[in-house]
């Protein structure tokens, strides 16, 4: 009895110890965040990050598109099977305080020669020349995580598991991002498509009007060269068009995971609204919203693990074996029970002295990633920060800008309408009448832009507070 009073000696000291903590963990920063948004006025704190997409966008065209991307989309598949991957190593983690158990099957043969010493030593007790051994073993091995580096490894792994869902996360809101944006400016290609097509129409009647001066000698051929080049202009754009509208089709049709085609589209751009209203929330807010930010999070929970998982590496381990099964010399007897029985069992504490300082250097190593990874933390709070601030900036700016160029429209329209009915009357020449066609395909071409990047400034503070992924 004295050998398992020994080892319950020891398991009762690895209880005690196992409490013990080698290493302390160091916490989030705090004040990481500012109270604020630069640019912010809203004082709700609730944040539109926390819509689900289906709730941010009101184009139904838009929520069909990001369905069939979050199914058929490949980083999104990638990421899935990432997370799969992460998954299965944290399950595994959570057996590490297990006992590992072995079982081997061996059976040789051999004969020593004549001359030799176990040949002349058999030759004295046997006639037969050969040595024969027969073994059916089981083993197991019981490492005691006297200071949590089991447990370690586990926490580290389960942090690489969430890692991998808000990596996931991450793509989705970016996948969700760059639809929207992207049917936008399709929708603004529309629209200028068919600003061109109409500008087209509008200098083939004018140049129809100064054909006519001219056969009728009011005026010069340069008239029909000038009318002509504004047309040319207004002819020019309608193939640039065309082909920026395949080829937004065509990086459409990749995201939503399928080979480029039409995409399918009702409403004009003058038919979506710009939402006026968009709160931001609080940052701290942001920061349990947005995926980049927690994984930055979760990176620190995976370092003070390996802080803990380096430092247990620095104290002594106790490992408990045993063996035990049968042996014989003869097959016959082989499983001649208890004849054929054995066993072993043994524990011992290793205490590592000179490794070359590999494990100091390891534990060291593992400090100075913990607070790598607290910088880059705080790095990529910053940048959050700064991109829901740069997106305030653009909604704000960009609105005053709409006003404008949207007042610049209306009063090119306005002259353009006066110079066509002078010119009918033969009050103003074909040089006023050109530069007011000129000047009304810029001012619609340059309003439809700036509304589409309303548009898309809000689809991007939506992806920089972190929504998307719901």
């Amino acid at each position: 009895m004295k050998p398992y009073k020994s080892i319950y000696t020891a398991l009762l000291l690895v209880l005690v110890l196992g409490a013990c903590k080698v290493s302390k963990d160091i916490p989030l920063p705090v004040n990481a965040a500012p109270e604020k948004f630069r640019g912010s006025i809203s004082t709700d704190t609730a944040s539109i990050a926390a819509l689900p997409y289906k709730d941010f966008f009101k184009e139904q065209t838009i929520r069909n598109l990001i369905d069939t991307a979050i199914v058929n989309n490949y980083d999104m598949q990638i990421a899935l099977k990432n997370m799969e991957a992460a998954a299965l190593l944290f399950s595994q983690s959570k057996l590490g305080n297990l006992p590992e158990l072995n079982l081997k099957v061996g059976a040789n043969s051999s004969r020593p020669s004549d001359n030799s010493l176990n040949g002349l030593q058999i030759g004295q007790f046997s006639q037969s020349k050969h040595i024969e051994d027969y073994n059916v073993t089981g083993g197991l091995s019981w490492e005691a995580d006297i200071w949590r580096k089991i447990a370690n490894q586990r926490n580290a792994a389960g942090a690489a598991f969430m890692q991998s869902a808000e990596v996931k996360k991450a793509v989705q809101t970016r996948l969700v991002s760059n639809i929207a944006q992207s049917f936008y400016r399709l929708i603004m290609l529309d629209t200028q498509l068919e600003i061109a097509k109409k500008n087209l129409s509008l200098n083939d009647s004018t140049l129809n009007i100064i054909r006519l001066q001219f056969d009728a000698g009011q005026v010069t051929s340069l008239a029909i060269q000038q009318a002509e080049a504004q047309q040319l202009v207004a002819a020019g754009l309608v193939p640039q068009l065309e082909q920026r509208i395949a080829l937004e089709e065509n990086a459409l049709s990749i995201l939503t995971g399928a080979f480029p085609k039409t995409i399918a589209r009702i409403g004009t751009l003058n038919s979506i609204n710009v939402q006026d209203q968009v709160s931001t929330g609080i940052p701290s807010r942001m920061l349990s919203l947005r995926p980049d930010v927690k994984s930055a999070e979760l990176e620190l929970v995976k370092a003070n693990a390996k802080v803990g998982i380096a430092k247990a590496g620095l104290y002594p381990s106790l490992l408990i074996t045993a063996n035990g099964g049968l042996n014989s010399f003869k097959a016959s007897n082989w499983f001649n029970i208890p004849g054929s029985l054995f066993g072993v069992v043994a524990g011992g504490i290793t205490q590592p002295i000179f490794q070359r300082k590999q494990l100091r250097t390891q534990y060291e190593v593992a400090l100075v990633d913990r607070e790598r990874s607290v910088i880059q933390f705080r790095s990529s709070v910053l940048t959050a920060v700064g991109e829901v601030s740069d997106e305030l900036v653009k909604i704000e700016k960009l609105k005053q800008q709409y006003v404008i160029a949207d007042k610049r429209v209306k009063t090119v329209q306005s002259g353009l309408s006066n110079a066509n009915m002078l010119f009918k009357s033969g009050m103003a020449n074909y040089l006023e009448v050109i530069n007011a066609q000129s000047n009304a395909l810029q001012s619609e071409l340059d309003l439809a832009t700036v509304k589409t990047a309303q548009l898309n400034a809000v689809v991007e503070l939506y992806r920089a507070l972190g929504g998307g992924w719901k």
